[in-house]
């Protein structure tokens, strides 16, 4: 499934991985090399921190990089043509079957926010609403039991 990202998303994680990639690798190689001065490895601690430190940051970079990669960027909202099906980035305006209504963007699982409105395109209600067009019924299962929604509006 495609990693969906929005243009601020994808900002926010290019900057952390150069962050990560100069800042962060210089302060960790620092810090091995005043430890190893320290002498004895074996049992010091400062340069075993330092060393799972520098695992943990080469491992972020390596998720960043994987994760960047594969994006595929939401459009905005302008560069949409048609509101007739929903896409991934839309927001959409729902009503459950007592009649109240739901307000929900869809996003990719990277940005997923579920109490500010933001689902991911991965999660059941996400799958379950992608391609629906207005007025359309959905019966979404939930871990919770099964939720009929209406489509009432697409933006």
């Amino acid at each position: 499934m495609p990693n969906y990202l929005s243009q601020r998303r994808q900002e926010e994680l290019q900057k952390e991985l150069d962050m990560l990639r100069s800042t962060k690798r210089q302060e960790i190689a620092m810090r091995i090399e005043e430890a190893t001065a320290l002498g004895d490895l074996s049992e010091n601690s400062e340069y075993m921190e330092a060393r799972e430190e520098q695992a943990f940051n080469e491992g972020r970079i390596q998720e960043l990089e994987e994760l960047l990669k594969d994006a595929v960027l939401i459009e905005e909202e302008n560069d949409r043509r048609s509101k007739t099906t929903v896409t991934v980035g839309d927001t959409i305006e729902l009503t459950n079957e007592q009649g109240q209504d739901t307000t929900y963007t869809i996003v990719g699982s990277n940005e997923s926010d579920p109490t500010n409105g933001k689902i991911s395109n991965e999660s059941p209600v996400g799958q379950a609403i992608l391609g629906r067009s207005i007025g359309e019924n959905i019966t979404v299962s939930t871990p919770t039991g099964k939720l009929v929604l209406t489509v009432k509006k697409i933006q």
